[in-house]
């Protein structure tokens, strides 16, 4: 697989096109991004540990019945995944209460729902990534009805799957957002990534943030939170 010029360069990764047409490589950095780009950082690793994470758990959410952009991993910082067409929805579950629902909402962090929610946001950098509802959606044109409805139901099976995936390694997953994106074809599949970048993890017995909520929130240790959770990661069931 022959790696071609770049084609995008975004916060946490680049994407390069190949001698194949439905075929991209991404490279994964070091750089950190919060508050839509306001807050700048490096984390030492973090590439690395982002890319592998992402290949295991699309490896394992295949298994599950949700399909994905994953091909291959090719290095340390790169993977081969198939071209889509993000679909401009960012897609957040929500276990537990913890970020901007806190502060949407007035709830405390670590209030535990009785059910996960759903929220949707307008993938627009300019705009904030704005939430917004089924019935907005369905006025832009960003996605069908049958879409929006195969992707919730791809996402849920995506919490199902991780929520016992990192209870057996000691992580509650508190909530995570999703990227999808449409094939040549229109298959719907899972896309962008799957780590502590995407993810809120927290130690189940302690509480301790294992994220990217400790580079946001100041609270030292970014680097060893990162090496801890790719750690439990590599733990037996």
């Amino acid at each position: 697989m022959q790696k071609l010029e770049q084609l995008y360069e975004g916060k946490a990764k680049k994407v390069f096109a190949t001698d194949d047409p439905e075929l991209l490589i991404v490279d994964y950095k070091d750089d950190a991004t919060a508050f839509n780009g306001l807050k700048k950082g490096t984390i030492l690793g973090k590439g690395a540990i982002n890319n592998r994470m992402s290949n295991f758990l699309m490896t394992l959410l295949e298994k599950e019945g949700v399909p994905t952009h994953f091909v291959k991993e090719l290095s340390d910082r790169e993977t081969l995944v198939k071209k889509v067409q993000i679909v401009p929805l960012e897609v957040i579950i929500r276990n537990i209460a913890a970020g901007s629902f806190t502060k949407r909402y007035g709830v405390a962090e670590g209030t535990v729902f009785d059910a996960p929610t759903i929220e949707f946001s307008y993938k627009n950098d300019d705009l904030g990534d704005p939430l917004i509802n089924t019935y907005h959606a369905l006025a832009m044109h960003l996605a069908s009805i049958e879409e929006i409805e195969l992707i919730e139901s791809y996402a849920f099976r995506v919490n199902d799957a991780l929520r016992a995936f990192w209870a057996k390694r000691g992580v509650t997953l508190v909530d995570f957002k999703l990227e999808f994106g449409r094939l040549s074809d229109g298959t719907i599949v899972l896309a962008d990534e799957i780590s502590p970048d995407t993810c809120r993890l927290w130690d189940s017995a302690t509480g301790k943030k294992l994220d990217k909520d400790r580079f946001r929130q100041d609270l030292g240790g970014v680097e060893e939170a990162y090496s801890e959770i790719m750690h439990r990661l590599d733990e037996n069931d």
